[in-house]
């Protein structure tokens, strides 16, 4: 039987630099062909984000429904994203549904060191545990006012067990109502139910992100707590889940998750997002 090992060396160099060659061109042809999709700025961006793209549809098999919410531009104005947190994958994932660049909010504690350049490239703007950050705040503030995008998870924590809502962040509210931003919904499941949240990142699953119209709550005459009431009664409305009412501790952070390792979506402290230019206490 003949095997690789028959094959000379200087034939499996070339069939190695052929293969090189084709997987170059068929980048090549997609950043070509797709540019207008991407929220890519440089190329350098492009290729990351095609390569997310391909991450989660191979190892992940996104499926993404309801497209004809999602702005198709990469300049979709003022807009805050807002999705149920089930995984660490959870932003790549939504990444890959959205043509436009998201700026997330993500707790201080997860700025794992090693991916560093993941963070700058992606502009991450991190948050105390405590929620109590004006310097996050404004800065989100600021991104919105430029007509840029930010990306909340408003339970502020995993949903553990899955297909559960948990109650929405007051802070949420707040933010919506002070940027008068349009609010995307995002509805996420199938991702890998795992602990800690991160190894999702390498687990298979069959997961979907499904978007919702688009709200604009600067029409309506809802504040702070109520927008946060009010997404919170659609997302229940749109899943059929069941309402997770458990308490967090008394700094906001889910204790049990954190006991158990894993990472927490903190969200500004209602008084900050009302307020990021006050003093600290």
């Amino acid at each position: 039987m003949l095997t690789w090992t028959h094959v000379p060396p200087w034939v499996l160099l070339i069939l190695g630099l052929a293969g090189v060659g084709f997987l170059a061109l068929g980048l090549f042809w997609t950043i070509r062909r797709t540019p207008a999709r991407t929220p890519a700025r440089t190329p350098h961006d492009v290729v990351l984000h095609v390569c997310g793209r391909i991450y989660a549809r191979f190892l992940h098999r996104l499926s993404i429904r309801g497209r004809e919410h999602i702005p198709s531009g990469r300049t979709p104005g003022a807009m805050i994203v807002i999705a149920n947190h089930t995984a660490g994958v959870d932003p790549i994932l939504i990444a890959a549904a959205c043509p436009f660049p998201i700026r997330w909010m993500m707790a201080e504690d997860m700025r794992v060191k090693k991916l560093e350049w993941l963070w700058r490239w992606q502009q991450v703007i991190f948050v105390s545990r405590s929620g109590r950050d004006r310097s996050a705040v404004r800065e989100a503030l600021r991104h919105l006012e430029s007509g840029g995008a930010i990306g909340i998870f408003p339970e502020g924590s995993l949903e553990r067990p899955a297909r559960q809502i948990r109650p929405f962040q007051r802070g949420v509210g707040v933010m919506i109502h002070r940027s008068r931003a349009r609010v995307m919904p995002l509805v996420i499941e199938g991702t890998p139910q795992v602990d800690p949240a991160w190894s999702s990142l390498w687990r298979r699953s069959k997961s979907s992100v499904t978007a919702h119209e688009i709200i604009d709550y600067s029409t309506t005459d809802l504040r702070g707590a109520e927008i946060a009431d009010d997404l919170r009664s659609r997302y229940l409305a749109w899943t059929g889940w069941k309402a997770n009412d458990q308490p967090r501790g008394a700094s906001g952070i889910d204790e049990g998750a954190r006991a158990k390792g894993r990472p927490e979506a903190p969200v500004p402290d209602e008084s900050v997002a009302s307020n990021p230019e006050s003093n600290a206490a």
